[in-house]
Order: C-alpha cells, then sequence, then structure tokens
C-alpha cells in the first residue's frame, strides 16, 4: 500500500523560510517523478515545482522560481521544499505528488498517481 506524507506546514511571517518535506513508502521511490502541489481556499491546485527521478532535473512555477528549493533523497524516499521569502501568496494547503511517468506535464494535477493529504502554510503580513 503506498502512502505518502507531508510535514513542516506552519504559520510563518512575511519574509520568513519554512521547510516541507515528503516522505513515500510502498513505491519504487527512485524510480517516481516528484512534485509539490498547492491550493488555496477558492482556487484550483496549482503546480509549485517537480522533480526527476535522479534529482538532475527540476522545474519551478513563476510565482516560486528565485525563492524555493526541491530536492529528493533517494536513500530515505523524501523529498524536500525549500521555501524562502515567503509571501502572503504563498498562503495554502501545499500537496507531495508522485508519477511513475515521471514531470512531463507535470502541471496537469490529473497526471499524478498519488497524493498526500498535506500540509498547510500560513503566511502573516
Amino acid at each position: 500500500q503506498v502512502e505518502v506524507v507531508e510535514s513542516g506546514g506552519g504559520l510563518v511571517q512575511a519574509g520568513g523560510s519554512l521547510r516541507l518535506s515528503c516522505t513515500a513508502s510502498g513505491l519504487p521511490f527512485r524510480l517516481y517523478g516528484l512534485a509539490w502541489f498547492r491550493q488555496a481556499p477558492g482556487k484550483e491546485r496549482e503546480a509549485v515545482s517537480c522533480i526527476s527521478w535522479l534529482g538532475d532535473y527540476t522545474w519551478y512555477a513563476d510565482s516560486v522560481k528565485e525563492r524555493f528549493t526541491i530536492s529528493r533523497d533517494n536513500t530515505k524516499n523524501t523529498l524536500i521544499l525549500e521555501m524562502n521569502s515567503l509571501k502572503p501568496d504563498d498562503t495554502a494547503m501545499y500537496y507531495c505528488a508522485a508519477s511513475g511517468r515521471g514531470c512531463g506535464d507535470y502541471r496537469t494535477p490529473e497526471k499524478w498517481d498519488y497524493w498526500g493529504q498535506g500540509t498547510q502554510v500560513t503566511v502573516s503580513l
């Protein structure tokens, strides 16, 4: 049984930082593309970032480039999202997703095979 679990969310002031983690079990972690999505109240789920199987290719939404960094540790089945210079617009539930098809068309939520339950990030002024 596949299990995907996010952690690390919380309340932070604008300009601050947070580090999100995602662990996945029950799947060949190193063979899966991994991504972070977020969804704010009343808005559609949007892709934030994606990382390839080996971690050698990464993609970011324009809104988070230069502020967020995605990484993975295949020895620990862990995905990380380092978030710096946080803004109130970053407030959302953040989700981890895994796909056996890598990062192709990563912005499409329907392509992702497995999802976590999410971790809330709230950025105050």
